[in-house]
């Protein structure tokens, strides 16, 4: 048994090797995710009691009874000044077993995260709802966090954020910012958003709109003259709307259409993959921006023409995921493999590939 192991030193090595995230489970050593590959530290395999002494040195009482009833719990766990870590804490085959993600305390700027220009312009909107989807991991609430920092820095409003854990922590700095955590401070993201309409915010985080009830909320706020942000877990501005529109019943529908038509101001996709170029992971960006077309096209039931006029809307900032993949291999910076099976339109990609290398001769 590994007696000496504590979760304070794994924890170090997490921050000390660049890792992404900590697991922990019985039968292999704590692994560490570096640039997106999971790489076992030289410790030995961790026994049955090994993970549950791990586990009972972070989880406060209340957190232990979830895990004993509910078979698991998440919580934002601090580290010193160096990070915080958002926490899952689980059974598996009646063992537990832990997963820490490392949350940074440095905040990139737009920029370092390879968002264009225009997306700033974004943030000093008075209202409308901005949606940065993507699979977990892609890095959603990294993006947020800077677009957050960006208002905190040059807004004089009240930011309210509403999050199930709270993960990057935002001091107050022009702006007053009010962080909630679902569960804690509030019983769910829904009834945040309703509480804090009452709040007077100027700016409303929603950490993710995981069901009808939050969706519904968020549109209400953005409808109401506030800007809202939030995360959905789907690839693409189409398969966005349709992902929200969908949620709901029938013949609530296209009152829904009408009200994305007019509050939807962005939609920013997202994926992190690996870098061929040096260690390190690249986002890759599709970025629609609402115009009259787009919001036509959401109000009329006709969202598959929307990736058209992303490809003809470089003017306002948009980008396909295609295009900005193509960009990103013909830099250098993410292999052949990544370039066709994360593009939307392989045969198209490969194409417009052909056409480029030729002109470059």
């Amino acid at each position: 048994m590994n007696n000496e192991l504590t979760m304070n030193e794994l924890l170090q090595a997490t921050v000390d090797e660049g890792s992404s995230d900590l697991h922990i489970r019985v039968g292999v050593p704590p692994m560490l995710r570096i640039h997106g590959a999971l790489t076992p530290l030289d410790i030995p395999v961790l026994t049955e009691e090994d993970t549950e002494r791990l586990a009972l040195s972070i989880l406060q009482e209340d957190a232990r009874l979830e895990v004993e009833q509910s078979g698991g719990t998440d919580f934002a766990l601090p580290f010193g000044d160096a990070a915080r870590f958002r926490v899952s804490v689980f059974k598996e085959r009646s063992r537990f077993g832990i997963v820490l993600r490392l949350i940074p305390s440095d905040l990139l700027t737009l920029k370092q995260i390879g968002l264009p220009e225009q997306v700033k312009e974004l943030l000093f909107k008075p209202r409308g709802m901005i949606l940065v989807t993507g699979p977990t991991g892609s890095g959603k609430s990294t993006t947020l966090a800077s677009m957050l920092n960006v208002i905190n820095e040059q807004r004089a409003l009240h930011i309210i954020t509403v999050e199930d854990p709270v993960e990057y922590y935002h001091p107050h700095k022009n702006c007053i910012v009010t962080q909630r955590e679902v569960g804690h401070d509030v019983p769910s993201f829904a009834e945040a958003i309703r509480r804090a309409l009452r709040q007077d915010p100027d700016v409303i985080l929603v950490g993710e709109m995981r069901d009808l009830e939050t969706m519904q909320a968020a549109i209400t706020a953005a409808e109401t003259g506030h800007l809202v942000f939030a995360t959905l877990h789907t690839t693409g501005a189409t398969a966005t709307v349709d992902r929200i529109v969908d949620a709901f019943p029938m013949d609530q529908q296209e009152q829904v259409r009408t009200q994305l038509s007019v509050g939807l101001v962005a939609v920013i996709s997202q994926l992190l993959l690996k870098r061929v170029d040096k260690p390190g992971r690249v986002a890759s960006f599709e970025i629609m921006i609402s115009t009259p077309a787009i919001r036509s096209r959401i109000r009329d039931n006709k969202t598959f023409q929307i990736d058209s006029d992303i490809q003809t809307g470089h003017k306002f900032g948009m980008v396909t995921l295609d295009s900005h993949l193509m960009k990103l291999y013909l830099a250098g910076m993410i292999s052949y493999d990544d370039l066709i099976t994360k593009a939307k339109d392989p045969e198209t990609v490969v194409q417009k590939l052909k056409q480029e290398l030729q002109q470059r001769g």
